[in-house]
């Protein structure tokens, strides 16, 4: 198929926002958790070639894994960090490899809250006590998380970073403050809902204050599980769009396709309950089983910005190139060997930690 006629064409015109650089595309590399930096946090050789080879496969955004904004909210071995200023030259060689090879770049800021592994930690925290054994943060240590969160972006900023995603998805910290279930505290930061949402907007107001003027912001947000509410996620979605203090939205929908598990709203599908939010400026991008150009174009046609990237970008680290010359492609059926995915960019770290997924690589590999 030509790309004249391709129904993916228009993921390839170039997505300007109100911050920062266009991208020369509409596809964006997911924040894919892949084990591979150094034990204190540091970018390695192995990730940073990860992530360099996504960007000379034409991606319009290249985003790091998930990178914790404290030692105490690491979330899994491996986990690249950014709560150090000794984070910062490794990084710096990052943004200056993404710049080369034409892709915008950022870093995903996150802390993993009660979901931090007791043995990587220690005791977690949570915005409450959890059964898993976090204990509760108290209201000096959610006002350093909220500082940390900023600082950790300024670090982003100085290492040359086009700019950050603040993971406010997935049950991890931020995620745990906008649950209904999950925060009981009765400070300004639990009760009702604007106050779960208060640390959010807290740290999108701070990075916008802190870094200079042109730095991109994203927000990450999952609708559903960990304790979320649909309708007060559409609320957090609508206000942060309508505030425009973000640049996107990345909404993690596990399932482009999927309708919600909200009784209540199954009548259309996730991805149209939020692509109909007033967004102004602002970009809103899904991501969820996209695999392929079709795929891709579909969330265009249903009236989202971007698409993100995330199990095919493992699987081709030129996914967006294959789609540019082919708008039919589709990814490799899955489980693959491993050494279709070392061909791709994988260590050995994220190679193992691939195998803990179920059906992704062949067991003889």
């Amino acid at each position: 198929m030509s790309l004249s006629s391709s129904p993916s064409s228009s993921l390839f015109e170039p997505l300007t926002f109100a911050h920062g650089p266009a991208w020369r595309n509409r596809l964006m590399l997911a924040p894919l958790t892949n084990q591979q930096s150094h034990p204190d946090g540091r970018l390695s050789d192995e990730e940073l070639r990860w992530l360099e080879m996504r960007g000379q496969g034409g991606f319009g955004m290249v985003m790091t894994a998930a990178a914790h904004v404290q030692a105490i909210g690491q979330g899994f071995p491996g986990q690249l960090g950014v709560f150090s200023d000794d984070h910062v030259p490794a990084l710096s060689r990052l943004a200056d490899a993404l710049r080369r090879g034409g892709a915008v770049s950022s870093i995903q800021l996150h802390h993993a809250g009660s979901r931090s592994p007791a043995a990587l930690v220690g005791t977690p925290v949570s915005p409450s006590a959890s059964d898993n054994g976090a204990r509760a943060l108290t209201l000096q240590e959610v006002e350093r998380l909220r500082d940390d969160f900023i600082a950790a972006a300024h670090r982003a900023d100085r290492a040359g970073f086009d700019g950050v995603e603040v993971h406010g998805a997935h049950g991890y910290v931020l995620a745990e403050f906008l649950s209904p279930t999950i925060n009981r505290r009765e400070d300004r930061y639990g009760g009702s809902a604007e106050n779960r949402a208060r640390i959010v907007f807290e740290v999108i107001e701070g990075i916008r204050a802190t870094c200079r003027p042109d730095f991109q912001i994203g927000l990450r947000l999952s609708p559903e599980r960990f304790g979320q509410d649909m309708g007060e996620i559409l609320a957090v979605a609508a206000r942060a769009m309508g505030e425009a203090r973000i640049d996107y939205l990345d909404m993690s929908l596990w399932d482009v396709f999927k309708h919600p598990e909200d009784e209540t709203r199954r009548e259309r599908t996730l991805l149209e309950w939020f692509a109909d939010l007033p967004r102004g400026k602002v970009r809103l991008g899904v991501a969820g089983k996209i695999m392929g150009g079709r795929d891709a174009a579909h969330v265009l046609e249903q009236g989202c910005d971007f698409a993100v990237i995330g199990r095919a970008a493992i699987l081709r680290h030129d996914f967006p190139e294959r789609v540019r010359q082919d708008g039919d492609y589709v990814s490799p059926a899955l489980p693959v060997t491993a050494r279709h995915l070392a061909d791709e960019g994988l260590s050995k770290p994220f190679l193992d930690y691939m195998r803990t997924w179920k059906g992704f690589v062949t067991e003889d590999a």
